[in-house]
């Protein structure tokens, strides 16, 4: 109780009416034309129907910093019903945030109504639960109020498209030029209203290669703990927004340093303990990191397999030390590691299905003989199963002309094909158990009996 009075008496003094900096095109560059189409006609929409609307976030934060944003953000004082009345496209989503999500053609913006301080809420507007993360908030308010609610003083920027101009409440313009990510309000507060807070700080100073500031650093190792209280299902979307950001080598090395992996990823520190487990783990990520940033697409299951192969690798060599086939034993390798992991994060099934077919192809790389490379080939997600190999035999973990192999057999006609397979060799001294036929006496016995 004395928490909470607490926190609503710090909210009160932080949502005073502060005014913003204005800045024009001149000092922060930003042209309409940079804007997204849809973003704009929702902007120009609400505009004229007498709202105020502004693009917000991380476009204009991206922008700033000279990048391309992959989505935009609309704000406005309109109501959620409001907006879907101008827009015939358009449907309210959420429970816990309500916002509205406008289309045109294949473009869709998510559009969000200021928001207003937790004092003015009451049971049907907000819901916290006892560890002081928001269960639901639908508080509106202002637009000043609205940049107050923000995490970040980078993510608190408002875009005019009208009149292209940057309102900035909080100082995010000159946070971004002194390369500084700072927390708007007091930073253990913010951060037990919502825990993922602690993960987008690891992935914004990474991704935007700030310094997270001191007084927004310093409580989060002791608040690691409340991710626990989080859904595992947000967890794997935030999880995966820090992967595929395009730094993931950095987020993931920020995440040890804060202490944030030991939640997220179990067995992070193990496999990484591990010469050739932080081979291959850094090879994959940096890999991931060049796709993304030339604009390739990356699989979330190769990803979360490569996270996790050399903790199946090791369960599956102590499965079989105990006496179990090779198959078999993998299998309960993998059920092992996916179960774990997916009590932390919420890996959707598609994908750990996907991760399981990564993991069985690998065995099957080595056998090189007969028609089993031929039908190894054909498999739906050769090619994934492949890049993995490659990796393997980059980190140490297997010979390199397995991969060389591979590549070659890949690239050879029908006839190489046939000259490169490997001939199989018997192992000695077993040999062919011809069954007895029953002797006469035997057999006419039988004939009796029956």
């Amino acid at each position: 109780m004395i928490t909470k009075l607490l926190g609503r008496v710090f909210k009160a003094r932080m949502f005073k009416s502060a005014k913003p900096r204005i800045i024009a095109l001149a000092a922060h560059g930003i042209r309409r034309e940079q804007i997204g189409s849809c973003a704009l006609r929702v902007c120009d929409g609400l505009q004229e129907a007498g709202f105020s609307a502004f693009v917000v976030g991380g476009a204009v934060r991206d922008l700033i910093l000279g990048r391309a944003p992959k989505d935009f953000d609309v704000a406005t004082n309109a109501k959620p019903e409001e907006v879907r009345d101008i827009f015939r496209r358009s449907r309210i989503i959420g429970r816990r945030f309500r916002i509205v999500h406008v289309m045109c053609g294949r473009e869709l913006v998510e559009v969000s109504t200021f928001r207003g301080p937790a004092t003015e809420a009451d049971s049907n507007t907000q819901v916290e639960d006892e560890h002081g993360r928001l269960l639901r908030d639908n508080v509106w308010g202002d637009q000043a109020q609205d940049a107050t609610r923000r995490d970040f003083t980078i993510n608190a920027l408002f875009y005019d498209p009208a009149k292209e101009q940057v309102w900035d409440y909080h100082g995010g313009v000159a946070d971004l030029g002194h390369k500084r990510l700072r927390m708007i309000g007091e930073p253990v507060q913010r951060y037990r209203e919502d825990p993922v807070r602690m993960l987008r700080a690891v992935r914004f100073s990474a991704s935007c290669d700030l310094d997270i500031e001191a007084s927004t650093r310093r409580p989060i190792q002791s608040l690691a703990t409340l991710l626990n209280h989080v859904p595992s299902a947000r967890l794997f979307d935030e999880l995966l927004k820090l992967l595929l950001s395009g730094h993931a080598v950095d987020c993931i090395q920020r995440l040890r340093q804060e202490k944030l992996h030991q939640d997220l990823l179990p067995f992070l520190d193990a496999i990484l303990g591990q010469d050739s487990g932080e081979r291959f783990v850094m090879q994959a990520l940096k890999n991931t990191d060049q796709r993304v940033r030339v604009g390739k697409t990356v699989s979330p299951a190769f990803l979360f397999a490569t996270l996790t192969w050399h903790e199946v690798r090791s369960r599956w060599q102590a499965i079989q030390a105990r006496g179990v086939p090779s198959i078999p034993a993998l299998h309960e390798a993998m059920d092992g590691v996916i179960q774990e992991q997916t009590k932390r994060i919420a890996i959707p099934r598609r994908f750990t299905s996907d991760m399981k077919d990564l993991w069985l192809m690998q065995q099957r790389f080595e056998q090189r003989s007969g028609q089993r490379p031929f039908r190894l080939l054909e498999h739906p997600r050769f090619r994934a199963g492949y890049d993995f190999l490659l990796l393997r035999c980059d980190s140490g973990e297997l010979d390199p002309s397995l991969g060389e192999w591979w590549t070659a057999f890949q690239e050879a006609d029908t006839d190489a094909r046939v000259a490169m397979l490997v001939t199989e060799t018997k192992t000695p001294n077993k040999k062919r158990r011809r069954r007895r036929k029953p002797a006469a006496s035997a057999a006419a016995a039988i004939v009796a009996e029956g």
